[in-house]
């Protein structure tokens, strides 16, 4: 992942908010749009798009663009850097490989607990019986 190149592969969009701000969000274009197209982009390699494909599949559209949005702020500026680090981070953290999980075997002490456990209650429960002369 280029972070240069991909910064430079974003398109900013201003819009109208709503919300607090009074007459002001009437007038002025202060919450931010941000639109990244994954599938044209040069930042990222083949196995990276198939990555973040799968891993946002809830937040891309039909065409792979991821959209991002944020009136936060009065401030277009503000909210321009404040999507643009939301961006960043879910791009680093969808990124990220899990391991895989190793299957353990269960210890012989565990199995031994369970089957003495098993014991106790069928003794106790025979020893509710009636007796058998």
């Amino acid at each position: 992942m280029k972070t240069e190149i991909m910064l430079t592969e974003l398109q900013f969009k201003a819009v109208r908010s709503s919300g607090a701000g009074g007459q002001n969000v009437n007038k002025v274009s202060s919450k931010v749009m941000l639109s990244f197209d994954v599938n044209n982009s040069h930042a990222l390699t083949d196995e990276e798009k198939d990555l973040l494909t799968s891993k946002l599949a809830s937040k891309l559209t039909s065409e792979q663009i991821l959209i991002l949005s944020c009136d936060e702020d009065r401030s277009q500026l503000k909210n321009k850097t404040i999507v643009t680090k939301r961006f960043l981070e879910l791009i680093k953290s969808s990124l990220i490989v899990p391991k895989k999980r190793k299957p353990t075997k269960i210890p012989r002490s565990v199995i031994e607990k369970r089957i003495k456990t098993k014991r106790n209650l069928s003794e106790i429960k025979q020893n509710r019986r009636k007796p058998k002369f």
